[in-house]
């Protein structure tokens, strides 16, 4: 997992060839001005979703790890926390191929971290991450999801 301000985005182009095609579209393009849906940006390889999710309460959260997909998290409205457990601490779940994701409910994380708008969290397949966690009812988010 990493947490940094988008400033320093770019710092981080070498952990995966796709996070280059991320910080031009980041520099390119206001989040906050996106309509909600998925921007196709290399295919399924890479894109983008804004979307806003309902906020939850850190009980509430799911704890989540993808095998194939990065996720770059970054809100866009408010502050949001995200409840982190490394993979090697996660029990054996069902894995949905179709959506790559494998979902743990009523399970605690290990650690939270709160990124601001202006920041952004990224989750590589070895991250287990219960996003949404905010006091607020919504949250407007871009979620960037790059093939690992």
């Amino acid at each position: 997992m990493v947490v940094d301000t988008l400033d320093n985005l770019e710092f981080y182009k070498g952990l995966n060839p796709l996070f280059e095609d991320v910080v031009e579209f980041v520099k390119t393009h206001d989040l906050n001005k996106l309509e909600a849906g998925k921007y196709q940006i290399k295919g399924d390889d890479l894109f983008v979703n804004i979307t806003t999710a309902k906020g939850k309460t850190p009980d509430k959260a799911v704890l989540e790890t993808h095998k194939k997909m990065i996720d770059i998290q970054i809100p866009l409205s408010c502050a949001e926390t995200y409840g982190y457990t490394p993979l090697c601490n996660l029990p054996d779940a069902e894995y949905n191929a179709d959506k790559d994701i494998t979902k743990m409910p009523g399970l605690a994380a290990d650690s939270y971290v709160t990124c601001q708008p202006g920041m952004f969290a990224i989750f590589f397949p070895q991250d287990g991450h219960a996003p949404c966690i905010s006091a607020e009812a919504e949250i407007k988010k871009a979620i960037f999801k790059i093939l690992a």
